[in-house]
């Protein structure tokens, strides 16, 4: 697994044994390298180790475009409880972060990417993460995969694309009783039919938010919300097989 190595606002994603090279020297990663060492350049510059966690995946990983926001990725965790032994089925691959969040919870990922230059990346970026072993990317389009995967049992799909309301139809046939579908959308239309087929698929507890954030300024004048944007990133559905 890759690891950070961290220096003031500095922060390099590395394997172990690479070679980092910079304008404040180079130093080669220990092949032993742990969290909380320090270690240095060959001008006796010092960078502090930190292992991996999920954020750093946000922030560091190579993008094949915009990822899912950790505060969507924390209500897709939150609302289908996947945990280690769960086996995952997701489709828009795209980056990965989702799948490398699941693989780190100890799910098993079975991930569809329709591009294979985005596939071949997200499959690095799985590397990166450690969590190769666990989330198998596969080129493709899962809707022509529905077929093939009904009856594979799996505890949750999740699922970013456009034509997931296909995929939510056929979720009792891949679901086991009482796992989870969510769904990220970036339009109010597609997200209503997303509702649709669920409903109409007979599956339950359905529900849709908007995930909204906003930071918080505090200065000498006084409290409040940010001002700057709305924090509005999409919107997700939610719904379980009984």
């Amino acid at each position: 697994m890759a690891v950070l190595l961290v220096r003031d606002d500095r922060e390099y994603l590395l394997e172990r044994g690479e070679t980092l090279e910079t304008d404040l020297g180079v130093l080669e990663v220990p092949e032993d390298a742990a969290a909380g060492e320090v270690v240095t350049t060959h001008l006796d510059e010092a960078f502090t180790v930190r292992e991996l966690r999920g954020p750093d995946c946000f922030a560091h990983f190579e993008r094949t475009g915009a990822p899912m926001m950790p505060r969507d990725i924390g209500l897709v965790m939150g609302h289908t409880g996947v945990s280690g032994g769960d086996r995952v089925l997701d489709a828009g691959t795209g980056t990965g972060v989702l799948s490398a969040y699941l693989g780190r919870a100890g799910a098993d990922v079975v991930t569809y990417e329709r591009d294979a230059d985005f596939a071949e990346v997200a499959r690095e970026n799985m590397t990166l993460a450690g969590v190769d072993d666990r989330v198998d990317v596969r080129v493709g389009d899962v809707t022509a995969e529905l077929d093939a995967l009904t009856g594979e049992s799996f505890d949750v799909l999740t699922l970013d694309t456009e034509d997931a309301a296909t995929v939510v139809a056929r979720a009792p046939d891949l679901l086991a009783k009482g796992g989870f579908v969510a769904v990220y959308s970036p339009f109010v239309e597609q997200t209503r039919e997303i509702v649709a087929a669920a409903r109409e698929a007979g599956l339950s507890d359905v529900e849709s938010l908007e995930t909204i954030q906003r930071e918080m300024d505090f200065d000498d004048r006084g409290s409040r919300p940010s001002t700057a944007g709305v924090g509005h990133t999409g919107y997700l559905t939610f719904a379980r097989l009984e």
